[in-house]
């Protein structure tokens, strides 16, 4: 994958001539004159900084949101999945709730329903490198758009607000997970031939997926060939991957009979450990496992010491088999 840049914030070029008496250089079209005086286009003056900051990448994008690592699970993981999110601000007159939703028909960015309340897509593509400008930035269009309409997708404004202003810090986001897609209408059995369409094709592609409610982000999937276990930990990376290696190396990384860490994601600066599961073993059966190693991954975590060669080749190991996903 592409090499991607830390995140920086771009400051703004200073070309000679006139510029507005507040010294903010509004945004115009790529091609008009740029407003500050320079007599260049503005694509070629102002207009650059704009495009790069619009695009520059945020490694951790839901980074201090309450539950960061569900926000993450929700992005890249779970296939059909709901939260309510409380505004800052509280919610505005004619509109019940807002929702978050994995994932909506015809990849809507958000959806205004005819009742007014919200729905906000999080697996969509995004135009800029922040994924939380550009949420928030269809969550605020989302809020005044008609009822029962959708919202169109666009690239954020570089100095708009993110979910992190938008968003009441206090209130925790509580995920339900869903067998399908039916949450998308309140009657589906009336819906439309294009949603029933997307619908169908939706919940034939869902994985089925249980969150464990003994720990915290730890999602447990079936396929095919065999279950995982999907943990996304809010850990610095290196110290986590010294931490697993410890265990590792002792034996204790196992979340169970039969069970293997076989390696880990890298999502939105976040680690996320995944473990193979024999076919039989479903989600119940992991809640105390899961607890079990939680305590041990704690106390490996408190550990300074350096790493032994053994738990280095460990380490190399769970490093080797490590994909990123963002």
């Amino acid at each position: 994958m592409a090499k991607k840049r830390p995140q920086t914030k771009a400051k703004r070029p200073q070309p000679s001539g006139a510029r507005p008496a507040d010294g903010q250089i509004p945004v115009v079209g790529a091609r008009e004159a740029c407003p500050c005086g320079s007599g260049r286009r503005y694509k070629a003056c102002h207009g650059r900084a704009a495009a790069h900051a619009a695009t520059e990448l945020v490694q951790r994008p839901f980074e201090g949101l309450n539950g960061e690592c569900d926000w993450v699970a929700l992005r890249e993981l779970v296939p059909a999945a709901t939260a309510a999110l409380t505004l800052r601000d509280g919610l505005p007159e004619g509109v019940p709730s807002v929702t978050l939703a994995t994932v909506l028909p015809m990849a809507w960015p958000a959806l205004r329903r005819d009742d007014g309340s919200v729905l906000i897509g999080l697996q969509n593509d995004t135009a800029s490198g922040d994924i939380s400008r550009d949420l928030a930035d269809t969550l605020l269009r989302a809020l005044e758009a008609e009822p029962g309409t959708p919202v169109e997708a666009r690239r954020a404004p570089a100095d708009g607000p993110r979910l992190q202003d938008l968003l009441d810090e206090s209130a925790p986001l509580q995920p339900v997970v869903h067998s399908g897609f039916e949450f998308w209408v309140p009657d589906a059995e009336n819906a439309s031939a294009e949603v029933s369409a997307s619908l169908e094709r939706a919940n034939a592609a869902a994985i089925p997926t249980v969150k464990l409610t003994g720990v915290d982000a730890a999602y447990w999937c079936e396929t095919p060939e065999k279950n995982h276990l999907r943990w996304v930990m809010p850990h610095p990376e290196e110290r986590l991957l010294d931490a697993l290696a410890r265990l590792h190396a002792a034996g204790q990384s196992t979340l169970g009979e039969g069970t293997r860490l076989v390696g880990s994601f890298r999502a939105h600066g976040l680690t996320v450990p995944v473990w193979d599961l024999p076919t039989g073993v479903g989600a119940e059966d992991m809640e105390k496992p899961a607890a079990e190693f939680a305590e041990r991954l704690a106390a490996a975590l408190a550990v300074t010491e350096p790493l032994t060669p053994e738990e280095r080749r460990a380490r190399g190991g769970l490093t080797n088999r490590q994909v990123t996903l963002s």
